[in-house]
């Protein structure tokens, strides 16, 4: 079993994630993890933390001359922010006592149900773990079993398909359709529609507002079989969807044609099957984004996840202090105008690890040798019926 647990908070020292489960063998170079952590950080509407941020791994266990030992790999990563806040976020009360605490919580936030929940009356306490800025430990989670995936056959790309009210025309869903998206400022293959993406972001900035948008995830490679049937919480579409709906603002997720497909008749919803020799067998569609009864079906996965605006503005909506339970205006701290380029990378992190994961449930190993082999035979047994890298060419 792959497993991951993180921590640390926003302007604290520090984010660390242990990841539990790798194989012994896989090669990890740092700086694939850094170029993973680098792209989180860029995207058009990133706001000012992303300018004192620099963020770099720190490897502190699991890895020994470029490979991992079979042990929890640990990694840290500095917050470099938390010398700007470092008496806000001290362990001991300072001498001067406690700073004043944060009590207008901010509509679309964490800050009223955390206050709530706990009996809080900061909602500091809340928002610096609620903040996404723990998505950056994730995705450095996410570059390792990256590289897992890879030394398998398996690619995990995304893109940006709608920022607010405008959308790409994202046609089909292949390889070449991820092919330079990190080059776009807003992570969209679509030149023109990127051009009216940024023109929304410089909008919403001058109005105090923020956006959201949609972005897409797809893993291609992947042999079928993956997951399972047999219980709710090892079927991959239900570890899949609630990877991608458990990174901050996102409120939607869909599979496939997802929405859409309540809206077909099963004659026209469902990918028909064929064969050809020695082809073998192949879909002509991929209406169900490549997983069926809780397993991958050959085709490539694909998910879309809908972001909610940022809801930290300019300029602030109303809410209550919870001292007075006076109106008053939520409080405001430093906050992008637009992260869906960045919640796209982070979303291929949470993928990369609920797949990783499954594999690793299927083939097992303590080592990457015991892996790859496990997979071959599977490969081998299964060769006469499917091909890899026969993939379907519309959506």
């Amino acid at each position: 079993m792959l497993r991951f647990l993180t921590g640390g908070e926003s302007h604290g020292p520090a984010l660390v994630v242990i990841v539990d489960g790798l194989p012994a063998g896989l090669m990890v170079p740092v700086e694939r993890i850094d170029g993973e952590l680098a792209r989180r950080q860029r995207g058009y509407g990133r706001g000012g933390r992303m300018r004192i941020e620099t963020d770099r791994v720190q490897v502190l266990s699991g890895i020994r001359l470029g490979r991992t030992m079979g042990s929890p790999v640990s990694l840290l990563i500095e917050n470099r922010d938390h010398g700007n806040w470092s008496d806000v976020m001290a362990v001991e009360v300072p001498e001067g006592g406690p700073p004043p605490g944060r009590v207008q919580p901010r509509p679309g936030h964490g800050d009223l149900a955390g206050m709530l929940k706990t009996g809080t009356s900061d909602a500091r306490d809340v928002l610096e773990r609620a903040s996404a800025r723990e998505t950056a430990a994730r995705t450095a989670a996410g570059a390792v079993a990256k590289l897992l995936l890879d030394e398998l056959g398996i690619t995990v790309a995304s893109r940006v398909i709608r920022i607010g009210g405008v959308s790409s025309d994202a046609g089909e869903v292949s390889k070449d359709a991820f092919t330079g998206v990190d080059e776009d400022p807003v992570r969209c293959a679509d030149p023109e529609a990127s051009r009216l993406m940024t023109g929304e972001i410089d909008l919403a900035s001058e109005e105090g507002d923020s956006l959201g948008g949609v972005f897409e995830v797809a893993a291609f490679g992947v042999m079928p079989g993956i997951g399972s049937p047999s219980e709710y919480d090892r079927r991959l579409d239900a570890r899949l969807c609630g990877a991608l709906a458990s990174i901050p603002g996102i409120k939607g997720v869909e599979v496939g044609a997802g929405f859409s497909l309540a809206g077909m008749r099963g004659s026209s919803a469902h990918d028909e099957i064929f064969f050809e020799a020695p082809r073998g067998l192949y879909r002509e569609t991929n209406r169900a984004g490549g997983l069926e009864a809780g397993m991958t079906n050959g085709e490539p996965l694909v998910l879309r996840a809908a972001m909610k605006p940022i809801p930290t503005l300019a300029s602030p909506l109303a809410t209550v202090d919870l001292e007075t339970l006076e109106p008053a205006r939520a409080f405001k701290e430093r906050a992008d105008v637009c992260a869906v380029p960045a919640a796209a990378v982070v979303g291929e992190a949470v993928v990369a690890l609920e797949l990783a994961s499954a594999v690793i449930d299927k083939f097992g190993g303590d080592s990457m040798g015991d892996l790859t082999g496990s997979l071959s035979g599977y490969l081998e047994r299964i060769g006469g019926l499917w091909k890899r890298g026969v993939f379907s060419s519309s959506q």
